[in-house]
């Protein structure tokens, strides 16, 4: 198992990335989900924890063998999908992913909010994770790959209308006021002899690319979803999620048997 811990920060209150956080799950699954591959909400209602208290639990199917490197998609069917769970106690959520096709294969990551820069070292616990397996993660300064970037969204000269905040230049994270981090404890398993390292690697490198492409976009796309309330969002993301399974959708029909489809 490869244990990794990442600190994303952003010129946001946790408050305000509540609403930022559910309008940017939902139109960038909306915007990745095309021919068959991206993600599709399977379930998405109101849970309640005896621990937590009340949350949201949502479980989806993420569509993405185009999307992986050909030394994987070799051993691996074609219509191929990874099953996401998430339980959301904002500001603490707990997301697994899981594959029926490969029951060695597990992520899970553990998120915490707090209005800080990143500088709590004991966020999951009185032992702080290894400086050696901690990230930072520079949502302006650190580079993107090429196929998540926007010049739209390039944080660098990003300027926010409606907050006045941006755009985010030299130190920024020592210097911007409000600031929260998005702290995620992320550990992933692949317990094959022969892939297990190359594939825990592998999963850690884009779960990092995707954590800096989606917290960039929740600053960027700021006056968008700014001022809206947690109804307002969920009614958002609830006709997002409709669409998005109609593009799924509308072709995984022309590739899968009738039979396939209703089991």
């Amino acid at each position: 198992m490869l244990l990794k811990e990442y600190r994303i920060c952003m010129p946001l209150t946790v408050e305000e990335y509540r609403i930022g956080q559910l309008y940017m799950i939902s139109k960038h699954s909306h915007e990745q989900s095309s021919d068959g591959e991206g993600v599709e909400v399977i379930i998405n209602e109101p849970y309640e924890s005896a621990v937590h208290g009340k949350g949201q639990y949502t479980e989806k199917r993420v569509y993405l063998n185009r999307k992986l490197p050909a030394w994987i998609r070799g051993f691996i069917p074609k219509i191929f999908y990874i099953t996401e769970k998430a339980w959301n106690y904002y500001p603490y959520t707990v997301t697994e992913y899981t594959c029926s096709f490969l029951p060695k294969f597990q992520i899970r990551i553990e998120t915490k909010f707090e209005n800080n820069n990143g500088s709590n070292a004991q966020v999951f616990g009185d032992k702080p994770t290894p400086e050696d397996d901690v990230c930072f993660v520079d949502i302006a300064a650190d580079d993107i790959t090429e196929g998540y970037y926007k010049k739209s969204e390039d944080l660098r000269s990003f300027h926010s209308v409606k907050t006045g905040r941006g755009p985010l230049l030299d130190n920024w994270r020592e210097t911007s006021e409000p600031i929260m981090c998005s702290y995620k404890l992320v550990a992933a398993k692949f317990e094959v002899y022969g892939f297990q390292s190359r594939v825990e690697s592998f999963v850690h490198k884009n779960i990092r690319d995707i954590l800096l492409a989606g917290h960039r976009q929740a600053v960027a796309w700021m006056d968008e979803w700014y001022g809206m309330s947690l109804e307002d969002v969920r009614r958002f993301e609830k006709k997002l999620q409709e669409e998005t399974n109609c593009k799924v959708n509308s072709q995984k029909k022309t590739q899968v048997p009738d039979f396939l489809l209703c089991s």
